[in-house]
């Protein structure tokens, strides 16, 4: 009996171990590897423009797709696969503020699998459980007024963790990435719930028993009723309703049951969420002679809007643009919050009120976003703007009036000038000012970021010209092996050793704290923080909240200035991170960002739709891969540039004699004939190219070759702090490398320079003499021999 009883207690229970989670397979690697190494070989080799491959691992997990959600809808997982790697099979990210696309292109392998009967139960048990009432919603089909429920992100947000934790089997797995040494999956939620399994009007059903039941197909009336006559959205932390949600963890949420959600700019259509944004199970169940659409028609519909529904989420929130080309060498990042203020009312430094600044959660999440090695100072400090007399000037100056027109009421354009403050202006003002308190900081905001931060030691040979070489000496990364074991040998350091300096980078953090002005006062674009490569500045007044042109459902969305938090952490994410905007993407048509604010809500501080001073795990890791991506781009660049001055110098010098270019087989380059015609027969022709630099050359090549490979994989693996030191060797690296060759080239076309002038006085010597002698003599017999050869004499 009390083996049934604990038997009865275990079925009513979901994410059990014994039923098993869906195998997830974390080995795509070994598949194409081989690609990745042919791609890095024609980078390297040939000066293909091919991006560096770095495999990204996609998990999409499907929630009530296998008959026990809404409309007990059935979706093949493998078709969806097979649809995601035929049409969306890599993503290459770019820069915002260069508008290029970065040397790194991501492959994408994706992996769909159902998730099961229970765990769909539960999650329909807390949602229901979260519902709240807010009032009527007007249905978008039939113009109904139904009402609306509400559901807390946060409140849920545990439970789809649980179900994160429970198919990847990472339960006792923390949030540290340096407390991992395993992959890491990134996963999509796509949840179809039942609308009549989670009315929260009906309180007869009992969800803990359908668990692991069997449940009732639906009649052709049940199929008309499973919209419930109800609408439910969520809203995280309180910001913007929607329908998808980033989490705090390494997921999202995409429900399809909710909504639909509007939400977008007043009166400006690019990236505006409407009822149409996302795909409707409505729209698939329809009658069969519903104007003649076939009922394959419309699956093969739904799979292509989900399919590109996935893809717009890997290009905004997996793998999303970088917002700045930083490269920071530094091993510590000193951030000065300076509190710039006009009175003397309130000191938003301190604590206990709700519009203070809390500095160590700050520092908190900055640090998430630093690899191990690297450590972060931030310090705080209030400053009286009259006692600053240059920087008072500087912000009357960057005070900015527009024209504004909006419609009221009445139906009528209304015109009015709005003020607002601009940050570029600002920090030039600000850079100009003999103020030290800005202009010593911004000074040292951007550093030198060359070889300034990785200094050559007293080497133990003596340098011998174009002989004499870093390359000849064993580089930091020669000792790396991607493949040794958790014990790693302490590095004894010897002369000749690439020795980083440890320098700092200040991002100094402008708070203008203003009392008595506009109380609608922002900054450029609606916003309250201004960021720069270098620099963020952010705005912080005591008025009422401001109403923006951006509108949530039917109610307009507002900001406050007051609260000064979020936008100082935004600007960080942006300098430290290198991160942009869920909702902002670089666009090469329109030759600026353009925007869709579909991901405008979750858990990141951008925006005027969130309203959270945290930022998510998954953007913590791309954060952190950001720092490797600048590192192995500006190495990639310099690779090029490095193969550019060679060709160049073999175009000048690589010719025949009489000054033609080296002929033969099509399928050559002009150095590989010139090498076959003199440096593979003897010739007594001069070389341009010393045999020692060529092998010294394919040699590194060669090592680098490796050593992305390697990357790729760790890249592939999660393996971001191995990753993060395998991109700063081969930086380096490559930087001597690049001054090698342009070393001994320069060397070598001064030895093949083919003329010379000279300048030298004239030598006079009693030879001129002797030669002058003779010659009068020649004359003088000349005319005897004429005069006595004539026929009179």
């Amino acid at each position: 009996m009390s083996l049934l009883l604990t038997h009865s207690e275990s079925v009513q229970q979901a994410f059990k171990k014994q039923s098993g989670p869906p195998q997830w397979h974390h080995g795509a690697f070994h598949d194409v590897q081989d690609s990745v190494r042919s791609d890095v070989r024609r980078m390297l080799h040939s000066r293909a423009e091919v991006p560096f491959q770095v495999p990204l691992e996609v998990n999409v997990v499907l929630v009530g797709f296998s008959g026990d959600g809404g409309y007990r809808y059935s979706l093949d997982a493998h078709q969806l696969e097979q649809l995601l790697k035929i049409s969306f099979p890599s993503h290459r990210p770019s820069c915002l503020e260069t508008g290029e696309l970065l040397d790194i292109e991501h492959h994408l392998v994706y992996n769909a699998f159902p998730a099961g009967q229970p765990e769909l139960i539960a999650l329909e048990k807390a949602l229901k459980e979260a519902m709240v009432p807010a009032g009527k919603a007007r249905e978008v089909e039939f113009g109904r007024e139904l009402p609306l429920f509400e559901v807390e992100a946060t409140a849920v947000e545990p439970i789809f963790q649980k179900l994160y934790s429970y198919i990847f089997d990472m339960d006792n797995e923390g949030y540290s990435v340096r407390e991992m040494d395993r992959p890491v999956p990134i996963t999509i939620f796509i949840v179809n719930f039942d609308k009549l399994r989670m009315d929260p009007t009906n309180k007869e059903i009992d969800l803990d028993s359908l668990m692991y039941g069997k449940l009732p197909e639906l009649t052709e009336d049940d199929i008309k009723k499973q919209e419930g006559d109800y609408i439910y959205h969520y809203r995280y932390n309180g910001g913007g309703s929607t329908q998808v949600w980033l989490g705090s963890g390494r997921f999202v949420v995409i429900d399809l049951s909710a909504g639909p959600c509007t939400y977008g700019k007043i009166e400006a259509e690019e990236g505006s969420v409407s009822s149409r944004t996302l795909p409707r199970l409505r729209d698939v169940i329809r009658p069969r002679s519903w104007r003649g659409v076939t009922d394959q028609s419309s699956n093969d519909i739904f799979l292509g809007q989900l399919a590109s529904l996935i893809s717009t989420t890997v290009e905004h929130v997996i793998a999303p643009d970088v917002r700045f080309e930083t490269l920071d060498l530094t091993s510590r990042l000193l951030i000065p919050i300076i509190v710039l203020r006009n009175h003397n009312r309130y000191n938003i430094m301190e604590k206990g009120h709700n519009y203070s600044i809390n500095v160590e959660e700050i520092e908190k999440e900055v640090k998430k976003m630093l690899h191990d090695g690297q450590e972060v100072v931030i310090i705080g400090g209030v400053h009286s703007l009259h006692r600053h007399e240059k920087l008072a000037i500087a912000v009357s100056k960057s005070m900015r009036g527009h024209s504004l027109q909006e419609t009221k009421n009445d139906g009528r354009f209304h015109v009015h000038t709005k003020m607002y403050l601009d940050g570029a202006l600002l920090k030039e003002e600000m850079e100009r000012s003999a103020d030290v308190l800005a202009a010593g900081l911004l000074e040292v905001a951007d550093p030198s970021l060359s070889s300034k931060f990785f200094l050559r030691q007293n080497w133990m040979d003596e340098p011998n010209g174009s002989n004499d070489s870093i390359i000849k000496h064993k580089p930091l990364w020669a000792s790396y092996d991607s493949k040794t074991s958790k014990k790693k040998k302490k590095k004894v350091k010897k002369q000749g050793d690439l020795q980083p300096t440890y320098g700092t980078r200040v991002i100094p953090v402008f708070v203008l704290s203003l009392a008595d002005v506009d109380p609608n006062l922002m900054m450029e674009d609606e916003s309250l923080v201004w960021t720069s490569n270098d620099v963020v500045i952010v705005l912080e007044h005591q008025n009422e909240k401001i109403p923006l042109s951006y509108v949530s459902e039917t109610q307009k969305r507002h900001a406050f200035p007051s609260q000064a938090q979020r936008h100082i952490l935004a600007g960080l994410a942006s300098v430290v991170g290198g991160l942009s905007a869920p909702y902002e993407k670089a666009s090469h048509v329109h030759e600026r960002p353009v925007v869709n604010w579909l991901w405008a809500t979750g858990c990141h501080p951008f925006g005027p739709f969130s309203n959270t001073s945290h930022i998510s795990q998954m953007l913590h890791d791309v954060a952190l891969r950001n720092t490797i991506y600048a590192r192995v781009d500006s190495a990639l660049r310099r690779i090029r540039e490095t193969s550019e001055s060679v060709q160049a110098f073999a175009a000048e010098y690589l010719k025949t004699p009489l000054g033609e270019p080296v002929k033969g087989k099509k399928d050559k380059s002009a150095t590989e004939l010139w090498l076959e015609k003199f440096y593979k027969k003897t010739t007594n022709l001069p070389e341009p190219f010393p045999h020692e630099l060529v092998d010294r050359l394919e040699r590194y090549l060669d090592g680098l070759e490796e050593q992305l490979v390697d990357m790729s994989s760790l890249l592939y693996d999660h393996r971001l702090q191995d990753a993060f030191l395998n991109s700063s060797d081969i930086l380096q690296s490559t930087m001597f490398t690049q001054q090698y060759v342009d070393h001994v080239l320069a060397s070598e076309r001064e030895k093949m320079r083919c003329c010379s002038i000279e300048y030298k006085y004239p030598v006079h010597s009693s030879q001129t003499y002797i030669y002058g002698g003779i010659l009068i003599a020649g004359f003088f017999v000349y005319f005897v021999i004429i005069f006595f050869s004539s026929p009179v004499r």
